[in-house]
């Protein structure tokens, strides 16, 4: 594996006076702010001469208003059982690009493990090699600066059960608190990241560097309309609100993870939320709004989904955000 990866980092970056410390997480927190889901599905992995995203991205995100970037990454088709799961090189160039063009235009970074399909399905069969990859990337990452966070694992379903993520989440973070005693670290409940499971996400007491992490697609006839991977694809033309008692069940849901970080005294990442393309417009505007104002006014931070693909934020074929869903997520005049 590859050492003094930070080594390459421009001196400017190096230096960069984060106000927020690793030890005080309600203000690294805050300073996560509003936040794009970004390069999950990007072509960058396979060749960057194929990437999509490209470093002037990172200055458009910047410039926009936003403050952090949840990198999804998904490793586990470059790692092999007789390479004893070693990350090859051509994959660390590509992260360790993307981590320093976000530094550079003064973004938060998340280093979000994404593999939770293949850990839904076969969690005791992945175990392996998902406490490899955390012991690379905690070594990778040990003099990384305090703009880096790193997330456990995305959305913990199926046979990832909440007992089950309780004990591997445990895993994760002695191999990550090795090298990383202080990094914040960003973990959520089993079923999805799910608003409705917290109560059964067991945390060390004595690790008061977590920041905990939910999502957000509520009602998904709504936000995953049209949308064939989510059992939606009959689903069209839905409107949001449809009655009131939307924003109220909304406000419902988010009082209750309110409740629940005030009680186990747990900053909130709200680290998915988003209306899929198909939905109308007028109706994605409203909701991305409400959302996005519902967590800011709780003190959380967030994280929008995402920056192309699909929900998106910036057209790649025009090259440019989609602004009516850009203001939904940052009014203008609300920059930061």
């Amino acid at each position: 594996m590859r050492t003094g990866l930070w080594l390459w980092v421009a001196g400017a970056v190096l230096a960069a006076a984060w106000p927020a410390r690793a030890e005080d997480v309600f203000a690294v927190n805050q300073q996560l702010g509003r936040g794009v889901n970004i390069i999950g599905y990007d072509p960058i992995w396979k060749s960057f001469d194929q990437a999509h995203f490209q470093a002037k991205h990172f200055a458009a995100l910047h410039e926009a208003g936003f403050q952090n970037v949840r990198i999804n990454i998904h490793p586990f088709r470059y790692m092999q059982a007789d390479k004893q799961w070693a990350l090859p090189e051509s994959w660390w160039k590509t992260l360790d690009w993307a981590v320093h063009e976000a530094s550079a235009q003064k973004l938060m970074v998340i280093l979000d493990f994404h593999e939770f399909q293949k850990m839904g399905e076969d969690a005791a069969g992945h175990k392996a090699q998902f406490l490899a990859f955390w012991k690379q990337l905690s070594a990778h990452c040990a003099h990384a600066p305090d703009n880096v966070l790193f997330e456990i694992l995305n959305e913990p379903n199926k046979k990832m059960t909440p007992a089950l993520w309780n004990s591997y989440l445990a895993e994760a973070l002695s191999i990550i608190r090795e090298q990383n005693p202080t990094r914040p670290v960003i973990v959520g409940p089993a079923f999805w990241n799910s608003v409705d499971h917290l109560n059964e996400l067991v945390l060390p007491e004595n690790d008061r560097h977590l920041i905990v992490t939910v999502h957000y697609y509520i009602p998904m006839s709504f936000t995953h309309q049209g949308a064939s991977w989510a059992g939606q694809q009959d689903k069209h033309d839905i409107a949001w609100p449809a009655a009131e008692k939307d924003r109220a069940t909304l406000n419902a849901n988010f009082d209750k993870v309110a409740a629940w970080a005030k009680a186990h005294q747990r900053p909130i990442y709200l680290g998915e939320f988003g209306a899929y393309d198909k939905a109308p417009m007028d109706s994605r505007i409203r909701y991305t709004d409400a959302v996005a104002r519902a967590a800011e006014a709780r003190g959380w931070s967030w994280g929008y989904w995402q920056f192309d693909g699909d929900f998106i934020l910036w057209d790649m074929k025009r090259d440019a955000f989609v602004e009516p869903i850009l203001h939904a997520l940052i009014p203008p005049g609300t920059k930061k």
